[in-house]
């Protein structure tokens, strides 16, 4: 009996162990499956990396537009500030001198008991010379006064100049920050549009040459053919000939992003410098151009007008006659002339 059981104890013992150890818990985990490889991104065309390109460098054009006229407003400041900080230097000379003139009546009122000078030609047994020195008095006391509204009147002059070159320095920094936020932006923009660029082939590369070409072709065909030259003006004025002359002066020049010469422009430095040359100021920035300037129609358009592009006026260029106008296009590219119906036109403006 007690070999009976021990041989089923025995048995069972062999059962577990066996169970044990073929258990699904501690067998060996099988080797992950390797993950399967990313889908492939279907490979863009030339025409769609073109328009990616084009897109890139308009969004560029933009915020350029926003650093040129956040780096005036900052020169405008600066100039408003050091403008208040001398107004605040001449005030309180101002209220120096006023100090020490009141400073010398208080010593005299004090050496003369607390009297006026004036005031000790009053007390006198002769009628006459008081008659004759009661104006004088008067004089004095208007005199006092005066001196005294005067100080109050610098005073109250000088915390106002303190105030507003606060309020300017505050505008200062404010556009400083703009300025470095465009830059960025810029900067992005322009990389990324270049890094399209470079991962073309050169035989690529010189496709999407001809194709902006093409396109920039058929855009102005399509342009003239709408007739919008007919009946148009050949005759500029004497400034606007010399805007023109200066502007395609320049052509070859490299476009180069807030620049307004001599060695490089961008679109609407480019305009301003010109204009400035033939004698008139316009704003720096292509939208301000377009927000500022008197607009005309494009069927009355003259050389020298400056035709504004696309919805956001982020590019412009001067109309110089027989449908082409001159511009700086854009990073990469030079000063040159082009199609002025290239483009899609936002409207034209006359700085004359």
């Amino acid at each position: 009996m007690n070999r009976r059981r021990r041989a089923i104890a025995a048995a069972i013992t062999v059962v577990c162990a066996l169970t044990v150890l073929v258990s699904p818990a501690l067998t060996l985990p099988a080797a992950a499956a390797p993950l399967p490889p990313p889908p492939q991104q279907p490979k863009k065309t030339l025409e769609e990396v073109r328009k990616e390109i084009d897109g890139l460098y308009r969004q560029a054009a933009a915020a350029t537009d926003a650093y040129n006229l956040a780096e005036e407003k900052a020169e405008e400041q600066s100039e408003e500030i050091v403008k208040l900080a001398r107004m605040i230097v001449a005030g309180r000379e101002r209220i120096e001198d006023l100090k020490s003139r009141a400073g010398a009546a208080a010593r005299a009122q004090y050496r003369n008991g607390g009297l006026p000078d004036g005031a000790q030609f009053v007390l006198t047994d002769d009628p006459q010379l008081f008659l004759d020195n009661a104006g004088r008095l008067k004089e004095g006391h208007k005199a006092t006064k005066d001196l005294l509204g005067e100080m109050n009147r610098t005073q109250a002059e000088l915390t106002a100049y303190a105030n507003e070159a606060s309020l300017n320095w505050t505008k200062l920094e404010a556009n400083r920050v703009k300025q470095a936020r465009a830059k960025k932006e810029i900067n992005d923009k322009i990389e990324a549009a270049k890094k399209l660029e470079s991962q073309l082939a050169a035989e690529e590369r010189a496709r999407l040459l001809r194709m902006e070409e093409q396109e920039r072709s058929r855009a102005q065909n399509a342009w003239l053919g709408t007739g919008v030259l007919k009946g148009g003006s050949a005759n500029a004025t004497a400034a606007g000939r010399r805007a023109v002359e200066f502007a395609t002066a320049q052509i070859g020049k490299p476009y180069v992003w807030g620049a307004e010469g001599p060695g490089s422009y961008d679109c609407s430095g480019l305009t301003q410098t010109a204009w400035g040359n033939a004698g008139r100021d316009i704003p720096r920035t292509s939208q301000e151009q377009w927000r500022l300037l008197p607009r005309v129609d494009v069927r009355d358009m003259r050389p020298g007008d400056l035709i504004v592009y696309y919805k956001d006026a982020s590019h412009i260029g001067m109309y110089v006659g027989d449908g082409m106008m001159v511009h700086a296009p854009r990073p990469g590219r030079n000063v040159t002339l082009a199609g002025a119906g290239s483009m899609e036109i936002l409207g034209v403006v006359r700085p004359d």
